[in-house]
């Protein structure tokens, strides 16, 4: 592979840091910033950790992406919002689940904390159908009759409604949201499973080539890339697949 990063494919790759501590965060962030547009915070790091990964993200010179998913009443998701957007985030999320009137205040409370910190509005997507949830699951124990694809879609097109920038769904999805609700409204992958990994508890996946092929905006990569003895050569061996020298 060429030793010079494609920036195209580094801007649209993200990378879950889904570790314990704050050592093994800084050092993924170190070792992958070349590689890797946006880092994503989610639940596990940022309930250790909290502002601190976030700060050292910012001082690399990285995006960071919020990943918790706010879902409750509409005022605490618009100060949430707001906290999120204040701290200098790139990206950050909402379940769609919580309607059209939550994902509206989340909005709201983004566009004021740009307004009053001087700061770019982050681009805002809602999380529809997790890619662990399958169709029995749905149907069974969740109790939801619909299609995946078909709530999915209702999700989206809610999102699109309250403002929203774009959604979080599974590679499944990607080819029928962007058709009915056009290329600029972004999809954002998770699920991604490179040739080389094993699949584990996700039941909705892809490769990184496909994913994007079908037109997702970006893809988010952990366990491939984290928990790989070599993550710079994984990392490469993923851009070599994207690039296609490996077909």
């Amino acid at each position: 592979m060429n030793n010079i990063i494609d920036q195209n494919i580094k801007n649209r790759l993200m990378l879950a840091l889904d570790v314990d501590t704050i050592d093994e965060a800084k050092e993924l962030v170190d070792l992958l910033n070349p590689y890797f547009g946006t880092f994503k915070v989610g639940l596990q790091l940022f309930c250790q950790n909290g502002i601190e990964i976030i700060k050292y993200i910012k001082e690399k010179n990285s995006n960071f992406f919020m990943d918790v998913k706010l879902h409750d009443i509409a005022n605490t998701i618009e100060r949430a919002s707001y906290n999120i957007v204040k701290n200098g985030a790139s990206f950050f999320n909402v379940h769609a689940f919580g309607s059209i009137e939550m994902m509206k205040s989340a909005k709201k409370g983004a566009l004021i904390a740009a307004r009053d910190f001087n700061l770019d509005i982050p681009k805002i997507l809602a999380v529809t159908v997790l890619t662990s949830i399958d169709e029995k699951i749905l149907n069974n124990e969740l109790m939801i009759k619909a299609h995946s694809s078909d709530l999915v879609l209702q999700l989206a097109l809610n999102a699109k409604i309250a403002g929203l920038d774009g959604v979080v769904a599974s590679a499944n999805e990607i080819k029928l949201i962007k058709k009915e609700l056009g290329d600029d409204f972004i999809v954002l992958t998770p699920g991604i499973r490179p040739k080389f990994s094993i699949n584990d508890e996700q039941k909705r996946t892809a490769t990184p080539k496909k994913a994007f092929c079908d037109g997702a905006d970006y893809i988010v990569l952990g366990r491939a890339i984290t928990k790989a003895n070599d993550k710079i050569e994984a990392i490469k061996k993923v851009y070599s697949e994207i690039q296609g020298e490996n077909d």
